[in-house]
């Protein structure tokens, strides 16, 4: 969960809204400097689908008592965490191999940047460095899913999707201003400076993108999870536009 302050209380923006956004911004991805996505519709699925291990606990939140608030993905401890990325790339597969060896990796990604010295985690890489070889082995030996699963391809892919989380988190929470760094281009990797409402270099098809999400407007402070929760459930609804226009 994502909690976006505005003005006396926060939005409440589920990980998986944050990862339609994602996946909103992968749609909108490539021009003649940062080159095409291939497989498009696997990759932008992975995009949209990487945070799906979440879904369950966004439906029913833990209490993080210092705020009064439900936990942000920020502050899971490891065994929930750990057992959100377990599930992830599974939930993933039952819709495309390829966008789940995306989420996969990705979550690999996570957890190698973190550099945990704990068994757990250890063991987490190790699985998911088994799930993607088996996953790896079926999409080369697939005469429709060859050609897209070189070594190249494939980590130029999970990077696209980490640019992609990286970008949807920093607009969401305001990051602005901010880098993202060695993104994907067709000449090898290039640095995205991105400010309040724009980017440079500029990635997209088209001069202007308009998205959208979906939040709970959550008002107060809860000493106990159970009126927090109830609290998140009768929350209205609001929807979050993010607008970003190429420089003149």
């Amino acid at each position: 969960m994502l909690l976006r302050p505005d003005g006396d209380g926060v939005l409440a923006i589920g990980q998986p809204a944050h990862a339609w956004l994602s996946g909103q911004l992968a749609r909108g991805w490539g021009n003649e400097r940062f080159g095409a996505v291939e497989p498009w519709e696997e990759v932008c699925l992975a995009a949209e689908q990487h945070d799906v291990g979440m879904a369950a606990w966004e439906r029913r939140p833990t209490l993080n008592p210092e705020t009064g608030l439900p936990r942000s993905f920020m502050e899971l401890g490891l065994d929930a965490h750990l057992e959100i990325w377990w599930s992830a790339a599974p939930l993933v597969l039952t819709q495309s191999r390829y966008a789940a060896l995306l989420v996969s990796m990705h979550g690999s990604a996570l957890y190698e940047r973190r550099n945990l010295d704990d068994e757990r985690a250890r063991a987490f890489l190790a699985g998911q460095r088994e799930l993607q070889d088996q996953l790896l082995a079926g999409l080369r030996a697939d005469p429709r899913t060859a050609a897209t699963a070189s070594d190249d391809i494939v980590r130029r892919n999970q990077r696209l999707v980490w640019t992609w989380d990286s970008l949807s988190l920093g607009l969401l929470l305001g990051w602005a201003p901010f880098e993202l760094t060695a993104v994907p281009a067709t000449n090898g990797e290039l640095d995205i400076a991105v400010a309040a409402g724009t980017l440079d270099p500029w990635p997209f098809r088209v001069p202007r993108l308009t998205m959208r999400v979906e939040g709970r407007r959550l008002s107060g402070r809860f000493a106990d999870e159970e009126t927090m929760r109830e609290a998140l459930a009768a929350a209205p609804w609001e929807t979050v536009e993010v607008q970003l226009a190429a420089l003149s």
